[in-house]
């Protein structure tokens, strides 16, 4: 007989993060975590330094991008649009700081 371990890591509800996938007793995003690793290079053990997290549930969120990677870039790709669009309004108003 087959025994089917779930791994209830990774969540979704409505009433944390608008139900986007988050890490189980958290409101940190799997896609937030999956940015630091893809985008700032953090590591397993970097990750969980940083978001104060064990290694098991780093690893779980990893491979939850991993096993619905099509939709979690999509989703960035929606939240780089939505920050640039963002960026562009506080521009327009006058209210965005430039240093150089």
């Amino acid at each position: 007989m087959v025994t089917v371990h779930p791994i209830d890591t990774i969540i979704s509800d409505p009433a944390v993060r608008n139900g986007q996938p988050v890490i189980a007793g958290t409101a940190i995003r799997v896609i937030d975590l999956i940015a630091s690793h893809l985008y700032r290079g953090l590591n397993a053990e970097e990750l969980a330094a940083n978001f104060k997290m064990s290694l098991g549930q780093v690893y779980a969120a990893l491979a939850y991008y991993y096993q619905n990677r099509a939709e979690i870039d999509s989703w960035m790709a929606d939240d780089e649009d939505e920050s640039f669009k963002l960026l562009k309004a506080i521009d327009l108003q006058g209210k965005l700081i430039r240093i150089e």
